[in-house]
Order: structure tokens, then sequence, then C-alpha cells
């Protein structure tokens, strides 16, 4: 973080004042008073977002849990923008609101709140440097759904009931900041009033000596039981910690074709398959596993003398996973992609998967329904076999799918009417018919299957 030491700053000007003086020059305008800013998103369902300055952008695509670095900016009045990144174009979800930014102090700007009902948590502290045998925190409770919380900030292992929390809080509400001794710490969230009530354990963790630290708690939209993960935004950007039990998660697609029905063995635990019996074109649902590398074996069902899949995998906490078994049977092996199930209220979230063999490269339309194929550009061009589009946003509302053979107008797949919602997260896994080949047809995930339950 930068800081403005005053009375070497003032000596400095009064020298550079009287040398122009006394050479006969006219004196140097003084240096313009600085003011420090930081942007933090914490808004669990609304989409990335750009802080717009007076001119231009002074952040862009700024992420769910995370920070901006903090800026220098002149101090005095200025009028700041948040625009919400949609489908679309840019939308003002707050301002533009002149606001006050004091010299010498940092002004931190917290999005919180649902995206339908967003708002700006300013906080000020002092821009002054912390010294290097200490630590300065600040925590704030950022989690539009969970209660009031007592934070503890405490020797790990320290008995809750024998400590005084560092602060009680209600959702919007922040403690002071505060200088702690340097060290390994553990940071314990609990509803308010009963200690041995901890919904959030940040087990052991270090906290640097010279560290500014604003520790925003925001909500889990991850794996894990804990309602809470927490933000921690330093001047250079921030980091998220995780409870310590968070774990990963694993779902299994059989997309092979020609393989029979499959079980799928976790470190050669044969005896208790992790997933029995799993399907051409069926997904399971996921499972919680904790962090680490795993071995896994894909076998036929009921016949674990038969290895059609031997890989490790490594799985981080707080990170879902989606493990295809894909190409035809001679060639199986998987093919691992990490899903973002975070629902954005502001749009449909669309991730199409290429894991049909016989299909080739293929693009990709999405079109009004009924519109002319042959007047439609694809949406993704010459997508390969094992290949994927990532998360495309889409605004809520009735499209047409549909997969043609790469340069050409033919249609592979559909076209397939699908209705999405905004707020939905949306997966479809392309596939050969059983057996192999054509007609190539979709695995539907995530909420085109929850959404037909409804």
């Amino acid at each position: 973080m930068s800081h403005t030491h005053a009375p070497v700053f003032s000596l400095l000007v009064a020298a550079v004042l009287a040398a122009g003086c006394e050479s006969g020059d006219q004196p140097l305008t003084p240096l313009e008073e600085r003011a420090e800013l930081r942007f933090i998103h914490a808004s669990p369902d609304a989409p990335s977002v750009d802080i717009v300055g007076p001119v231009t952008p002074l952040v862009e695509d700024l992420e769910y849990k995370s920070a901006s670095p903090v800026l220098s900016t002149a101090a005095g009045t200025t009028t700041l923008r948040v625009d919400a990144d949609v489908p679309g174009g840019p939308v003002a979800i707050f301002g533009p609101e002149d606001v006050e930014l004091a010299a010498d102090t940092v002004h931190n700007v917290i999005a919180i709140g649902r995206a339908s009902e967003v708002d700006a948590l300013v906080l000020t502290a002092p821009a002054a440097a912390v010294s290097a045998d200490s630590v300065r925190a600040q925590v704030v409770h950022a989690a539009p759904d969970a209660p009031a919380v007592d934070v503890y900030v405490t020797a790990p292992d320290a008995a809750l009931e024998q400590e005084n929390p560092l602060g009680s809080l209600e959702f919007g509400e922040a403690t002071d900041p505060v200088e702690v001794p340097a060290g390994e710490y553990q940071i314990r969230v609990s509803a308010a009033g009963d200690p041995a009530s901890v919904v959030f354990d940040s087990g052991p963790v270090t906290l640097p000596g010279g560290a500014d630290l604003l520790i925003v708690a925001v909500e889990n939209t991850g794996p894990g039981d804990a309602p809470v993960s927490l933000v921690v935004a330093d001047d250079r950007g921030s980091f998220e910690i995780l409870d310590v039990a968070t774990p990963a998660e694993v779902r299994a697609i059989h997309a092979s074709p020609d393989a029979p029905a499959v079980d799928v063995i976790v470190n050669d635990d044969f005896e208790n398959p992790a997933l029995a019996d799993v399907t051409f074109g069926t997904a399971t649902d996921y499972h919680a596993l904790p962090p680490g590398t795993y071995n896994v074996k894909v076998t036929p069902a009921g016949n674990p003398g038969v290895i059609a899949i031997d890989a490790n995998l490594d799985l981080a906490a707080g990170t879902r996973y989606s493990v295809y078994a894909a190409d035809v049977l001679a060639s199986i092996a998987p093919y691992v992609l990490v899903d973002d199930n975070r629902p954005v209220a502001t749009e449909a979230k669309v991730r199409i998967v290429h894991l049909a063999p016989g299909a080739g490269a293929v693009d990709i339309y999405v079109t009004e329904p009924g519109a002319d194929l042959e007047a439609a550009a694809p949406a993704f061009a010459n997508v390969a076999f094992r290949d994927e589009t990532g998360y495309v946003s889409l605004a809520g509302g009735e499209y047409d799918v549909t997969v043609t053979p790469a340069g050409t107008k033919e249609p592979a797949i559909g076209p397939t009417t699908v209705e999405l919602s905004d707020g939905g997260v949306y997966t479809a896994a392309a596939r050969d018919a059983e057996g192999g080949g054509a007609p190539f047809e979709l695995i539907l995930l995530d909420d085109f299957v929850d959404d037909s339950e409804h």
C-alpha cells in the first residue's frame, strides 16, 4: 500500500519551493493530496462488475470474491458508478454518485447484498503504515443470508468459551481495524452469543508482519457446509480462505458410446466402488471428497479385472469437477472439467462440451427459435472433439441449439429448443449414439435436468 509520510513530504516541498524562488522562477505548484481506493465484489449472485470513474473505468471485470489492488487517486469529490456485466452490455447497478475521498485515507468500497438490491458499503481507515512485527485487520460481515455472528481471531486451538470475540456483527457491519502481533492465528465464526456453534473455521493461518488486511465474510457458493468463506484483501489484490473442512466435489459422466456400464474405483477400493453401474449417457450426482490426489480406475460394472481407465486426479478444496469417460472404448480416457455452478441472477450460464467422437470438428449455433440457419453465424466455430465452449452468458429465454459439421449448415444435432432462466446454470455434452456414430444426441446436465424436475 502506498503511504504519504507527512513531515518528510512537507520538508521536501518546502525545499523545492525555496529553490525555485531563489532562482527567480515562479514557485512550483505543490503536489495534489492523494487518497487510496479499493473495491471488493461481495454480491453472491451478481455478475462481474466494472467500476467507472468520472471519465474512464477504474477496475474492469471484477469477479465475485475478489478485490482490486489499492488505487491511488486525487483526494476530493469524485464520481463513481458500478456497472454489471450482463448480456447485451453493461448496466449501472450503483450510481453515478459523488463520493468524497479524504486525503491520506483508504476508502474500501464493497458491493454487498444480492443482485436485486446491491448496495455499496464504504469503509474508511487512515493510510498509515503497519509496523513490521504487527498486522492490522478489519472484518466485515457481507454474507446476506448469514445471521448475526461473533468473529474470533485467536491463537490456534484456543477455547472460544474463554475468548472475547473480535466483534459481533450483523450483515453489513464491520469491526474497527485492530493491530495484533504478526504470527499464526485461527479465525472462527459462530452464531452470535454461542461460541459452541462454530460455522466457519479457518484452521491455522499466518498473518504476516506489516500487512494491512480487510477480511470480508462472503456467502459460500461452492462445496461444503460452511455458510461463508473469507476474502482477504491486501494492497495487491485478494485471496480466499476456505473453511478447514471444505471438500472437493466430483461427478462422473459416461460418454463412451461402445463401453458397457461401468464402476468407478477410488484408491483401489474394489470392494466398495465409489460409483456403481454408471450407464452410457448418464451422470452421477456430485460426491464430496477431501482435497488431495486420488487414483481412479474405471472398470466394466461388476468386473474389476478389466481396467478401462487408470488415472490420478488432483482435487482442490472448494472446487467442483466433472469427469467424463470420453471416446470409444479402444481409446477411452478421462476428460476433466472444473464446474462453475454459482448462479448469476442477471443471466443464464451455458456450457457445451463436444464428446461425440464420430462427429469430428463441429460448429455450434445458438439462435432464436425457428431462425434460418443459412443466415446465421456459428456462436462457436470449429470446436474439436474433447473441447468445450466455456460458460457463456445468455439472457433468459428460448433458444435453438444446433450442432453441424464444421463449415456446413447441415444439422448433426438439433435444432433443439431450450428454455433458459436467469440464474440458471446449464451444461450439455454432445455424444454419439449408443455403439458409436450418428444419430448424435446431447447429455443434459445441471439445470437442464433440475428445471425439468420442477
